[in-house]
């Protein structure tokens, strides 16, 4: 009976252990979290509105694109506007200075660096005694200057024989004496006037022929001051059309002053642009053509025969009135050479020389004019617009002697 009983509660006692092991094992196993739940969404809030458009969106019935009727069945065509163009200030005319007078005005200038010749001269005539040495430093001063070997010595001679009668010699009777002496040299009897008035009609027709680099291009528009300061209305021929911007310079240089300038394409044919500025001229009633052409070495014989090719083809409108010749003073004696070939092929009537306030020496005025046996009509004396001049002999000769 009793190990019944023991058996008993040995199975009691073994059921609730093995009962207990399976409680703790359910225990330990963790529980799946729940399913989230949905979150809650807040809708912006709505931007201020003004008048219709604080309303709420209604719903409206919408067309699709081929639903909707086009004008004709054509579709609509962008108007682009035309792009506003700003119109540029016309450049403001200027007032040349009047041409009369300017040689006396400029005498200073001029005389800064011409003045070594007259008062070399001067010192030498005051010695007490001039003998032989001394007419020789007069001639050697005289061709420094670039006065030229014949005309030198015409000089000399002529002093010699004044001095001699005169015998005494004031200061003042010496300046006098070579004043009268450098003014017959220079001629005072010669016509300086540039021709611009044709004896049969408008316009003037004046063509400036020179080598590189004397200053032709600038001259032409200094020119075309002066003539507009007389009151003359001038038409420009840019025929310079191998220069790069030549054309351009010249124009520039016309439209300070209200001259119309007639110009062709870079490389373009020189004697064309010629031919059509003089007709140009005619059209408008102008008063003056001025032609500029290429600068070309005088060694060039192509290059020369093309200047007689535009000298000719504006000869079939009308004939030059003249041709002037643009030297650059400081080359002295190389610069005749050049003259004499410019003579032979374009019949030079005027002289310009230019940079005759530099280190030019004033004797080339005659060497020049005896060399070609036409005058000097102008004279640049600076790099302003209005340094170009008209040659007055009185106001050269007295800024080479000085007060």
């Amino acid at each position: 009976m009793e190990t019944i009983i023991l058996a008993v509660v040995i199975a009691v006692v073994v059921l609730g252990a093995l009962g207990g092991l399976v409680v703790g094992s359910r225990r330990r196993k963790p529980l799946p979290p729940p399913p989230p739940s949905p979150p809650d969404i807040t809708a912006p809030p709505a931007e201020p509105q003004v008048g219709e458009e604080a309303e709420t969106p209604r719903e409206e019935p919408r067309r699709t694109i081929e639903e909707v009727d086009l004008p004709d069945g054509a579709p609509p065509v962008a108007v682009e506007e035309p792009p506003v163009v700003e119109e540029l200030p016309a450049p403001e005319i200027e007032v040349p200075e009047p041409a009369a007078g300017r040689l006396v005005r400029l005498r200073a200038r001029l005389s800064r660096s011409q003045n070594a010749l007259g008062k070399g001269l001067l010192t030498l005539l005051s010695r007490e005694h001039l003998d032989e040495d001394t007419w020789e430093e007069i001639e050697d001063t005289l061709l420094t200057a670039d006065v030229g070997v014949q005309p030198t010595q015409e000089l000399v001679e002529r002093l010699r024989e004044r001095v001699r009668v005169l015998g005494t010699r004031t200061p003042e009777e010496l300046r006098g004496l070579l004043r009268e002496e450098l003014l017959t040299l220079v001629g005072t009897d010669m016509d300086r006037v540039v021709k611009t008035e044709p004896a049969t009609s408008k316009p003037g027709i004046v063509m400036v022929v020179g080598v590189n680099g004397t200053g032709k291009t600038t001259t032409t528009g200094k020119l075309a001051r002066v003539l507009v300061a007389d009151g003359r209305s001038v038409v420009l021929g840019a025929a310079d059309t191998f220069r790069a911007a030549a054309a351009d310079q010249l124009q520039t240089w016309g439209e300070r002053v209200g001259a119309y300038t007639v110009r062709g394409p870079e490389g373009g044919d020189p004697a064309s642009v010629a031919f059509d500025a003089v007709k140009e001229g005619k059209d408008m009633g102008s008063d003056v053509v001025l032609i500029d052409t290429a600068g070309r070495l005088h060694t060039k014989t192509g290059l020369m025969d093309e200047l007689g090719k535009v000298k000719r083809v504006v000869e079939k409108h009308a004939p030059l009135d003249e041709v002037l010749l643009v030297l650059d003073a400081t080359t002295g004696q190389n610069g005749l050479v050049q003259a004499r070939v410019f003579a032979e092929v374009v019949d030079i009537t005027g002289i310009v020389l230019t940079k005759l306030d530099g280190t030019a020496k004033g004797g080339i005025v005659v060497a020049v004019q005896r060399e070609l046996g036409v005058p000097v009509k102008l004279v640049g004396l600076g790099e302003g617009a209005d340094d170009l001049a008209p040659f007055e002999p009185e106001a050269f000769v007295d800024a080479l002697i000085g007060d």
